[in-house]
């Protein structure tokens, strides 16, 4: 069972109907999106019908949830979110009216080329700067991070830029200094089934984007998102970044039906990481097309000035021509599919 609270309600309104949830000794968990707060509700429902939840205070209203993913669901949240990313006075958005770039380094190798690739990707049009600090890489052999250095890094590139910073946190110990740091936490798709993990940043105070696990059934990332909820936080944007397949041309097969149907069953934003999908660069530029075809939220995307020497994931970072192809699509198609600029609404608020 879910309890919508009305937009007016207050810290109270909230307190006194946890409280009365937890005297039939139920359990509540308080989630608290933009607008309002969603309450989701485990124990006893005959115990919860006798409180009269709908009479309450500040209570909007209540509902039954069949699917398991009770507070990501779109069952009780008709409406698709918009997660809004950045400091106060320059929050981008991630959702259904507009588009949003995210692009730059795989890796932080320095901070030279990381400003290098955050300026590679402004003038491409992101409006959000990606970058990893800490790497969780199949070989216990191959570059890690910089770890806290890295993430000074991003801190000063993001500010100089003006671009709001996404970053992985790869262990529960590290997420308070992450968050510190950065604007939006990612978790990667080797950590979507880190429930413990989930559970930390979802108290982050900070939005998170979620990627798809390799090896996760749609309903297990929906599952994955509900960890993140269930402990206080609906800022969270799905990300679709390709799932194992028997097919070994591509580093991964990017299961593009996955975007629409996450939308169907989630008020969650989607968006795509055509780079991870394909492990080439030159399949960037049409799994992006793609993906704003068939109604992508937004884009991340990777590149690097020099890939041809980069730590991490050189093959499918791009510059030079695929990066202007890139800037072209996402410039010119979302405004096809009726959606606007996420960069142009973050400047005009």
């Amino acid at each position: 069972m879910v309890i919508v609270m009305s937009p007016a309600a207050t810290d109270e309104d909230i307190a006194h109907v946890v409280e009365r949830v937890e005297s039939t000794g139920g359990q509540a968990f308080v989630s608290k999106g933009v607008n309002r707060a969603i309450i989701g509700l485990i124990g006893d429902l005959e115990s919860f019908h006798h409180l009269n939840l709908r009479t309450l205070r500040g209570v909007a209203t209540v509902h039954r949830i069949s699917d398991p993913y009770k507070l990501v669901s779109r069952q009780h949240h008709p409406q698709r979110s918009t997660v809004w990313v950045g400091p106060a006075d320059h929050q981008v958005p991630i959702g259904p009216d507009t588009f949003t770039f995210i692009a730059g380094p795989c890796a932080v190798e320095s901070a030279e080329q990381t400003v290098s690739a955050a300026r590679m990707a402004a003038s491409a049009g992101a409006t959000l700067l990606r970058g990893g600090a800490y790497k969780p890489r199949t070989s216990p052999y191959a570059f890690q991070g910089l770890g806290v250095e890295g993430l000074e890094i991003l801190r000063s590139v993001g500010l100089s830029t003006g671009l709001p910073v996404v970053t992985e946190v790869v262990d529960v110990r590290d997420v308070e200094t992450v968050a510190s740091h950065v604007d939006m936490l990612q978790i990667g798709t080797r950590n979507m089934a880190n429930f413990g993990l989930l559970q930390e940043v979802g108290q982050s105070g900070k939005p998170v984007l979620l990627k798809r696990g390799m090896n996760s059934t749609i309903e297990e990332w929906l599952m994955a998102a509900e960890y993140i909820a269930q402990r206080g936080n609906l800022d969270i944007v799905l990300c679709e970044r390709g799932i194992r397949t028997f097919e070994p041309t591509t580093r991964n097969t990017l299961d593009i039906s996955a975007v629409p149907l996450a939308q169907t069953l989630s008020h969650l934003p989607v968006i795509v990481d055509p780079s991870h999908a394909a492990g080439r660069k030159d399949l960037v530029v049409p799994l992006t097309r793609a993906a704003i075809a068939v109604g992508a939220d937004g884009v991340i995307v990777d590149v690097h000035p020099d890939p041809e020497t980069a730590l991490c994931d050189g093959p499918q970072a791009l510059l030079g021509s695929d990066l202007r192809e890139l800037a072209q699509a996402v410039r010119q198609l979302p405004k096809v599919m009726g959606r606007h600029d996420a960069g142009a609404v973050a400047r005009a608020r």
